[in-house]
């Protein structure tokens, strides 16, 4: 497998507060990495820095092997960034919103593009609506189409799922899951360990300014102790309960 994105030694500081101190990891191209940390621990200012939002006090970074300094404007022309709130105009349409995108990066037949982005993600029905009237999951998969557009092999999500009720939340994991399955490879930072579990190939998680463990989540598994077999009456979740209620409830509306 080829690596898409190589961090060595990275570090960064704010001021006297010191982020990142001394960071490593490699992310397989088409493959899905999770970056777990709580708030302030460092992952967008990552993700800054491989977007080349940012430059590193030291270390190296390469993304699709142009290095994030010396080789900005490739690394630019080769990925897309959806940062932690959908970046969507409220005013056009969906379809509009993706033609837009289209025409600024100069693509070739922006319309025919933007129905078959629409298509894949489940908004051709909401196309001529304007974007003020969609729900938060649709948004943020407006939001992630328009990120596609140019098809860059690498995607960078920072905690794409922000203020999403559960259904969103599916939506856009079954989104993320896509596009790892058509080949892009899928960095992305969240504080949701479920969503980690669920999606990830590996995940690392940055704590105090370095990346403490790294691997597959069997291999995170090992860290532990094994697990000790007990038989439990299974409750289901809110969370189960929640979706089973509200499609139960949508059925009988149809």
């Amino acid at each position: 497998m080829t690596t898409a994105i190589a961090v060595h030694g990275l570090h960064k500081s704010y001021d006297k507060l010191h982020v990142l101190k001394g960071v490593d990891f490699e992310v397989a191209g088409g493959s899905i990495f999770a970056l777990l940390g709580s708030n302030g621990a460092g992952k967008t200012t990552i993700v800054r820095i491989l977007a080349t939002l940012l430059k590193p006090d030291a270390g190296a970074a390469t993304v699709n092997d142009f290095d994030v300094v010396d080789q900005a404007a490739q690394v630019r022309e080769s990925i897309s960034l959806t940062g932690q709130f959908a970046a969507v105009d409220e005013i056009l349409t969906g379809r509009e919103n993706l033609i837009l995108i289209g025409r600024l990066r100069r693509v070739g037949d922006p319309r025919g593009i933007a129905d078959d982005l629409l298509e894949r993600f489940g908004l051709a029905d909401a196309a001529g609506r304007r974007v003020a009237t969609y729900s938060g999951g649709m948004r943020r998969r407006l939001d992630i189409a328009m990120s596609l557009i140019g098809a860059p092999p690498v995607i960078f999500l920072d905690e794409p799922t922000t203020g999403l009720d559960p259904e969103g939340r599916i939506e856009v994991w079954q989104v993320i899951q896509q596009l790892a399955d058509s080949g892009t490879t899928v960095f992305l930072t969240t504080q949701h360990l479920e969503e980690a579990e669920k999606l990830a190939d590996r995940i690392a998680i940055l704590h105090q300014g370095t990346i403490i463990v790294s691997g597959t989540l069997a291999q995170l598994r090992e860290l532990l102790p094994p697990a000790q077999v007990e038989y439990v009456e299974r409750q289901p979740t809110l969370e189960e309960i929640f979706l089973a209620i509200v499609g139960r409830d949508r059925k009988e509306q149809r």
